[in-house]
């Protein structure tokens, strides 16, 4: 279907003349909707519609501000399209057809093209905002990204937030510059060939602002639990309405807002055992309504390794385009710092299991997992490249540090350049976080803006977090953890785009660059994501070397986390070196890689990329 052939259902939905409101509220107590008019509100009556109470106000438009009185509490609207004046105070109409678009003949990249760039509107830019968010597009876009993913800006309680503590789910926070500024975002994105996807949290609504219990007491269930309190209601009494909430906001960010796409957060919380599971209807429902005549991207966080997310609807899967695939950073990260605490002491810190993950997809397969105390994930050996997510680094294993210390900052250079090396060659699709392709020393650190008593509890909340690990086990070096209510711990997080411009950074922006290029352009690297063309990887001590062949082209791609390595490839001496992070020019020592008695002699803590003939003897 087309844009003009989708109309929302809920919330204010402005017509010619006048504005349609629909709530749904299954068990009203005195339900009395308020138009604000001069300075006082004006009570309008709303009819049954079903377990919905709906009003029809002619003569109202976009601009006009109203709120509901529920049993005497005053809530703003749960379908709200802008809380302009925060989220527990009153609505504001919105008609998205007044915004002039100029990005009709944009077409997003293909599946298997995509390159992630992860951002955080609030820290992205000093001013925090979408329209200083505009100014960094044709970078990335310079840079050899293709789809940024923006973190959740769904209305939240304060002045800054992760984006994860949601309230007004429909409204986009008027911090960053509401619902035209997002649009002006979506379309500058769109002007410079970029696709945006975005980040929504269906798993939970967020502690403070969230107004949907006013209005049904199903919204949650005690059924299932979560790390949030009562699961979203998603296999319940009234369960048919919420999905039908969370459907409708999909199809809202696609058709008024012209989103590309969507991350799902941590999709092993949403609970549902229900014959036809949320994901796979939020999947149909989007395909249904489709904008521009394609399905939006659809991509899931989980940590269940579970192969139905990626296989097709008539499969019996949930047919996205593909899953965080965090094995693979967790293999990286324990391997550069040999990490064994919390869930990464369920890896080894072996080149050998960074290899297998490689090759798989995954590395939790169905063993056990002495992190969940349980079996995880499944095979997925038919899967193509394309629908595993890899990172080196993003939000949640920056931030969720007590430090919120990046990768970057924390590895040696060359450590870090060998694993980026791996993330941007290799056919499983790449995200990075802000950052850091040009080394950003700043942290991101976990910071909300809640009211005082909230927030007390979220910084002695945020340090008890990390009690168990050795590093804060002394009460002084948990009292040293930033805290998050502070509006210093926001201001550190947010980038210094300066860096990208001298020194080091510049030297590894440049590296980035050059491997994105290739990433786009060498043939056999575009086949490979494009389906499960067969990968050897193998380790050599702390050195890992995956190898490509296709139409009688060879790409090896090494990383070498430790000192020289010799790697035993045969026909190794038909190799020519295409890039090296080792060269002076991206900041290395200028070691070459070298050919010694039929081995490939890997330079110490380097990645570097090679390309051959096929057949392996000269």
């Amino acid at each position: 279907m087309s844009a003009a052939e989708w109309r929302p259902t809920l919330g204010a939905v402005v017509g010619d003349g006048r504005t349609l409101f629909r709530v749904w509220a299954p068990r009203p107590r005195d339900l009395v909707l308020e138009i604000a008019e001069g300075g006082a509100w004006r009570p309008v009556t709303l009819e049954p519609e079903g377990e919905y109470r709906v009003a029809d106000v002619a003569g109202l438009g976009a601009g006009a501000r109203y709120r509901y009185v529920v049993g005497g509490v005053i809530a703003p609207d749960p379908c709200s399209r802008s809380q302009p004046d925060g989220v527990h105070l009153a609505s504001e109409v919105v008609d998205p057809r007044s915004f002039a678009w100029d990005d009709s003949s944009f077409e997003p990249v293909d599946v298997a093209d995509v390159v992630l760039y992860e951002c955080h509107i609030g820290t992205l830019t000093p001013e925090g905002t979408f329209d200083a968010a505009i100014g960094q597009l044709r970078r990335l876009r310079q840079l050899g990204i293709n789809v940024i993913e923006v973190m959740p800006v769904a209305s939240f309680p304060g002045r800054w937030n992760w984006g994860y503590d949601g309230a007004a789910l429909f409204a986009p926070a008027a911090v960053y510059g509401g619902p035209d500024g997002l649009r002006r975002f979506v379309n500058a994105a769109h002007g410079e060939g970029l696709a945006v996807i975005l980040d929504v949290v269906f798993n939970h609504f967020g502690p403070s602002g969230n107004y949907t219990g006013v209005f049904s007491e199903h919204y949650t269930t005690p059924r299932h639990k979560t790390p949030w309190g009562d699961a979203v209601n998603f296999d319940d009494e009234g369960a048919a309405e919420v999905r039908r909430f969370f459907a409708e906001n999909l199809l809202m960010w696609v058709h008024e807002y012209h989103i590309d796409g969507f991350r799902l957060d941590a999709t092993h919380e949403i609970r549902d055992d229900s014959p036809r599971r949320i994901l796979a209807e939020l999947h149909d429902a989007i395909g249904a309504h489709r904008h521009r005549g394609r399905r939006p991207y659809l991509y899931a966080e989980t940590i269940e390794n579970d192969v139905r997310y990626l296989e097709p609807r008539e499969a019996g899967g949930y047919g996205f385009d593909g899953v965080w695939a965090d094995d693979f950073h967790h293999c990286v990260r324990t391997i550069i710092h040999g990490e064994r605490e919390g869930y990464l002491g369920s890896y080894s810190g072996s080149a050998s299991e960074l290899a297998r993950t490689i090759e798989h997809g995954f590395f939790f397969e169905g063993q056990f997992d002495a992190a969940t105390g349980t079996e995880r994930g499944t095979p997925a050996p038919d899967q193509p490249w394309r629908q595993f997510v890899y990172c080196i680094q993003n939000h949640d294993q920056v931030g969720n540090r007590a430090q919120g210390l990046r990768l970057n900052t924390t590895a040696s250079l060359g450590d870090y350049l060998a694993a980026t090396t791996l993330l941007l060659l290799l056919p499983q699709t790449p995200l990075l976080f802000q950052g850091q392709e040009f080394l950003a020393s700043t942290p991101f650190l976990y910071f909300t803006d809640h009211d005082a008593e909230l927030g007390r509890a979220v910084t002695e909340g945020r340090r008890a977090e990390f009690a168990a690990f050795a590093a804060f086990r002394d009460p002084a070096a948990r009292e040293a953890i930033p805290d998050p209510q502070a509006e210093r711990t926001y201001r550190q997080s947010q980038l210094r785009h300066s860096e990208a411009t001298y020194g080091a950074g510049a030297l590894v922006l440049a590296y980035y660059r050059e491997l994105l290029r290739l990433r786009a352009h060498d043939e056999p690297l575009r086949v490979a994501r494009r389906g499960r063309t067969e990968l050897r990887a193998q380790a050599w001590g702390a050195a890992v070397t995956v190898e490509i062949v296709w139409n009688g082209e060879r790409r090896v791609i090494a990383a070498n986390f430790g000192g020289e390595a010799d790697a035993e490839l045969e026909g190794c001496e038909t190799l020519e070196t295409v890039i090296c992070s080792d060269e002076p020019r991206y900041g290395g020592f200028g070691r070459s890689p070298a050919v010694r008695e039929g081995r490939l002699v890997l330079p110490p803590h380097s990645g570097t990329y090679f390309r051959g003939p096929a057949n392996l003897r000269p």
